[in-house]
């Protein structure tokens, strides 16, 4: 059964915009911490962009003023606005809910916390 569901990825030029999505149950949007990550080819998956569900933010510090992490309450989904992208935002994002969001965001986590991972999807910042 597929708990997270993303879309929005897509081929831009460097400056350019997109927003990724990422949608749940209301068990997992109410209760977990959630986050977006990415793994560029060749390289380990990075936390970009975190957030609970009092709305609190955290981000890396490469895309700090460009990108936006959100939750819509009503549609259970959480967003990653991304603005003025760079080549180097190239990779496959993957959202995440539970144990990896938790242990990124709060320097720790319960094991018995559920992880949740999303599909991926892929961006390319491209010329």
């Amino acid at each position: 059964q597929v708990q997270l569901v993303e879309s929005g990825g897509g081929l831009v030029q460097p400056g350019g915009s997109l927003r990724l999505s990422c949608a749940t149950s209301p068990r997992i949007f109410n209760n977990a911490v959630m986050g977006w990550y990415r793994q560029a080819p060749g390289k380990q998956r990075e936390k970009v962009a975190l957030i609970i569900t009092d709305g609190s933010t955290k981000y890396i510090d490469s895309v700090k003023g460009r990108f936006t992490i959100s939750r819509d309450n009503t549609k259970n989904t959480v967003y990653l606005q991304m603005d003025d992208l760079k080549f180097e935002d190239t990779a496959v994002y993957y959202c995440n809910a539970g144990y990896t969001a938790t242990f990124h965001y709060y320097y720790g986590a319960a094991t018995s916390i559920p992880d949740y991972w999303g599909q991926g999807t892929q961006v390319t910042v491209s010329s």
